[in-house]
């Protein structure tokens, strides 16, 4: 039975305040110098093409492979179909820190392993210096490849990926919701890493190559056991298998496509590394049967240089032996057909090479082959992003001729003048400018499921999403989310009697680590307020709360997009979650719910109040009259900003705490502490956690407060909780969580 989310729209103005910091695009463009320009170059975009200017990126390095900055227009000529353009833009753009010095070598630290990790930091637009989805083929990577692959990507996370990173890593055949958000949280990244795992559907072997078999002997009543050339191509697969290999080497590129197009929306040059065991372009017995795949590839490459894409492209085989191997038989070959195997086991290695390479080519990426050092291939790639010059010029008429209906594909060509250097560039793009190129979301279904699909969030409403981990002994494992709405973003329309109706559109999405959907929300909403609570609800927002069943541990992804329906503005968040298995009974928290009071509040209350429901849960039944403060309507747990001075309160749960065998109860030890921009500036005492009247001690409730002192610098925090189990003596005896929160002034 289909299972069913439960939504709630809550309209809590006391604790929701709207969001006014996100955005949409999460970078500036890299510094630029500028080297005898004859134009300023556009950054925010990259390779821009319209019918007034067509503007392209392009490397250069020396004979060693070293960057070359210091070229000037004069020294360079550029090429549209041969014909010579005159270069009206010309820039170096470096995206490297000003600040940034090379580190001599230290030994390193001993590590605990056990230590509590350090809660990741959430990159600010301007922070982002470098984007790069690293798109693994397990469409068509073998057994062999894929233990390879997944070792360097551990390797890139651990010791590659740098502050100012945004990181994706995305399977060629993972559903729609395997395009994970690009993120700086290596949590994220190590979970998809784990989710790259060998498809024995995929076209891809058990190893590089499929070892030769024995060849069987004639029957001896003279028969042949091929048959007619019909029956051959059914007995040997060979027409299958040639299809099954197209198949799916044009949807490895089609999810390459789905990939290209969700980078689009950031400004500046990004890149991807796609990791496979190769793609076939050209069939050499049947020519006619390329088409598929090099039309496939055609609109990718058109499709990576409008949106400033340069695709790397790395074999993953590594260096291979294409002779005989110890899993070769060899038994009923005479030494000629041997030698035909061989060479046609070189012919197809080759071909899959050259379908790497001639993607990277056209899009002014390189190919990475012959290599065992996969993490070495992925260095020289980031390497590669440092810099890049911007060229561009004025095209001609003919360029985006419409008369005959269709769009002919232009060539890009560059040669210069100084010697001994060499150029890689994107290989040309059809006749069509970007506004025509861009599709254009007319449709409910269209905006929404854009805007759900993107790996960015959109701010046309802004949002904020806050998914939460709990467990209930009866109904098992949640995941409780939190959306904030900002009012002021949804248009209200005027009723009679001072009511005013806004109406949106609310899609929700929970996708499992296998990208598939586990749960949904689909639904028209109406919110109608009126007076002092429409007042307040333009003030403070308000939130939709949503629960989704969660019947199977591991890393989840939740996607929500809202539109509002008159002005058709849409918004979008996701968050990431690990939903860990309490079933091996090992030591883990809940979300951490967050709220702030202001001391300054204080005031007495009575069980009057109390009825009202305007006490915190501490305040309430004591029978007598108290005094407290408010909580802050501008610090609840869905948005979470305070303000100095403000106290901070936390409360979790702690599940699977060990017992002690002589008291019956615990022996946790709780801690917290605070991180600003990656660095502790705060460490809470180590405690116990106070005895008390635990009604459920699988489920042991706990919390705390901080005061917020006045010196604390505006921007973000994050607040970790560490729990230590002392009756538990291996490495899952420490378990942490961690929620960020919001200082403004």
């Amino acid at each position: 039975m289909k299972k069913r989310t439960s939504l709630a729209l809550v309209l809590i103005f006391s604790l929701f305040i709207p969001v006014a910091a996100q955005t949409q695009k999460p970078a500036p463009t890299p510094a630029q110098t500028q080297t005898g320009q004859q134009g300023q170059a556009d950054e925010d975009e990259v390779v821009r093409i319209t019918t007034n200017l067509v503007q392209v990126d392009a490397v250069i390095t020396d004979k060693k492979g070293k960057l070359v900055t210091d070229l000037r227009p004069e020294e360079m000529e550029i090429y549209e179909d041969g014909r010579p353009q005159k270069i009206t833009n010309f820039s170096y753009v470096s995206t490297e820190s000003a600040t940034e010095q090379p580190v001599a070598a230290k030994p390193a630290a001993p590590v605990d392993k056990n230590a509590p990790p350090v809660p990741p930091v959430r990159l600010r637009p301007e922070e982002v210096r470098r984007t790069i989805a690293l798109v693994v083929d397990d469409l068509g990577l073998s057994f062999e490849s894929t233990h390879f692959v997944r070792e360097a990507l551990k390797k890139f996370v651990d010791q590659q990926v740098q502050p100012g990173d945004l990181v994706a890593i995305i399977r060629t055949g993972g559903g729609m919701g395997a395009l994970q958000q690009f993120t700086s949280d290596k949590r994220q990244l190590y979970a998809a890493i784990e989710r790259v795992k060998w498809r024995f559907q995929g076209r891809g072997g058990v190893s590089a190559f499929a070892p030769l078999e024995a060849k069987a002997e004639s029957p001896t009543d003279g028969t042949s056991l091929a048959g007619n050339d019909d029956e051959k191509g059914n007995v040997n697969g060979t027409d299958i298998d040639q299809f099954r290999e197209e198949i799916f080497s044009v949807g490895t590129l089609g999810a390459l496509n789905y990939v290209v197009r969700g980078m689009r929306e950031l400004p500046g040059r990004k890149s991807i590394l796609l990791l496979s065991d190769g793609i076939q372009i050209f069939n050499r017995d049947d020519p006619s049967r390329s088409s598929r795949v090099l039309e496939a590839l055609r609109r990718l490459t058109d499709l990576a240089n409008r949106a400033s894409v340069v695709i790397y492209a790395m074999d993953a085989r590594g260096l291979q032996t294409l002779g005989l191997t110890a899993a070769d038989s060899t038994s009923g070959y005479s030494a000629q057909e041997l030698e035909t195997k061989m060479q046609e086991r070189r012919d197809d290695f080759f071909e899959s090479q050259n379908g790497l390479n001639y993607l990277a080519q056209q899009t002014g990426g390189f190919f990475v082959r012959n290599t065992n050092d996969l993490g070495t291939g992925i260095k020289r790639v980031l390497d590669d992003q440092k810099g890049y010059y911007l060229i561009g010029y004025r095209p001609d008429e003919s360029t985006f001729d419409k008369v005959t209906g269709r769009r002919k594909f232009h060539k890009f060509s560059i040669k210069l003048k100084r010697p001994g250097l060499n150029v890689r560039t994107r290989s040309g793009f059809y006749g069509i400018s970007n506004e025509e190129a861009v599709p254009q979301r007319h449709t409910r279904e269209e905006q929404l499921l854009g805007a759900l699909t993107s790996p960015f969030a959109s701010g046309g409403v802004h949002l904020r999403l806050t998914p939460l981990f709990g467990n209930d002994p009866k109904e098992g494992s949640f995941v409780r989310s939190l959306l904030h709405i900002n009012a002021r973003d949804l248009t209200f329309t005027d009723e009679p009697d001072d009511w005013h109706k806004a109406v949106m559109d609310v899609f929700a999405v929970t996708f499992g680590d296998n990208g598939m959907v586990v749960d949904h929300v689909d639904r028209i909403q109406t919110v109608r307020v009126r007076g002092e609570t429409y007042k307040r609800a333009l003030d403070t927002g308000f939130v939709f709360m949503f629960t989704v069943p969660i019947k199977k541990p591991g890393a989840y992804q939740l996607r929500t997009a809202l539109r509002d329906t008159t002005s058709e503005h849409v918004g979008s968040a996701s968050q990431f979650i690990e939903v860990p298995d309490l079933k091996k009974n090992r030591l883990t928290l809940s979300g951490i719910i967050v709220n702030g009071v202001d001391p300054s509040t204080k005031r007495k209350v009575t069980d009057k109040d109390t009825e009202s429901g305007t006490l915190t849960a501490s305040a309430q039944s004591n029978g007598a009259e108290e005094e407290i403060a408010d909580a802050d309507p501008h610090a609840g747990p869905a948005m979470r900003t305070f303000r100095h001075g403000m106290r901070l309160q936390y409360n979790y749960l702690i599940y699977n705490a060990q017992l002690d065998k002589a008291t019956g109860g615990p022996q946790v030890q709780t801690q917290m502490r605070l991180f600003r921009d990656g660095k502790e500036i705060f460490a809470g005492r180590v405690q116990p956690l106070p005895p008390g009247n635990q009604p459920d001690l699988k489920r042991l409730m706990a919390g705390g407060a901080v005061q917020l002192g006045t010196d604390m610098t505006p921007g973000e925090y994050i607040l970790q909780i560490i729990v230590t189990d002392s009756l538990v003596k291996d490495k899952y005896r420490t378990a942490t969580q961690w929620i960020d929160f919001e200082i403004v002034k």
